[in-house]
């Protein structure tokens, strides 16, 4: 089993990542259950502005999008800012929706038998707001959101320090973060077995 995990992180490599790092977390314990697990980090790659899946000569999506279709979890990790989600969580999305009208052979979407979750850090409110989104997006793409298929770090109203700076609700953070990716795996393993069927005409 394969999954993908898109950080949306703002910061380039080699800054470190707050989202990366919870990600981790999880990818971890997807990998302890015999997934493997291919991360991108969106701000390293060229991904213009768009909603097709290829936008051109220097678009990395194309490569991204590939992966995606040869995974069965996609997990979306990102930070808060103004209490939404990053700029290139939506950018994901939007080229994403290309596949919403995308088939494979047997005429059903691509993202059917996908499953999806979110990560987020941040250090003010909006975790709860920023999943609601991400989760929405995806779904309406053709993704199946497993229960509880998230985790986040926030420390509440205000600024504050970073995920990486502050060890408080890291425990929660990490366990939600294990719980989300067992969900995701059972999830997936129980579509791999009962495909969701072709949509009516």
């Amino acid at each position: 089993m394969r999954a993908v995990l898109l950080n949306c992180t703002l910061k380039p490599s080699p800054q470190p990542s707050n989202t990366g790092a919870l990600a981790d977390v999880v990818a971890e314990a997807m990998r302890a259950d015999g997934v493997d697990v291919t991360a991108f980090r969106l701000a390293d790659l060229n991904i213009p502005p768009g909603v097709q899946t290829d936008m051109g000569d220097g678009d990395a999506w194309p490569r991204v999008h590939e992966a995606i279709l040869a995974a069965e979890i996609l997990v979306v990790a990102s930070p808060t800012w103004v209490g939404r989600p990053s700029s290139l969580a939506q950018r994901a999305l939007e080229r994403m929706d290309a596949m919403i009208s995308e088939t494979a052979d047997d005429g059903r979407p691509v993202a059917f038998d996908k499953v999806a979750g979110v990560v987020v850090t941040g250090n003010e409110d909006g975790a709860h707001h920023v999943i609601s989104e991400l989760c929405g997006g995806m779904v309406d793409i053709g993704f199946t959101i497993p229960a509880q298929a998230w985790t986040y770090w926030h420390l509440g109203p205000g600024p504050g320090p970073d995920y990486l700076d502050e060890t408080k609700g890291h425990d929660w953070a990490h366990s939600t973060g294990r719980a989300m990716a067992a969900n995701l795996v059972a999830t997936a393993r129980a579509l791999a077995a009962m495909p969701l069927p072709k949509p009516p005409g």
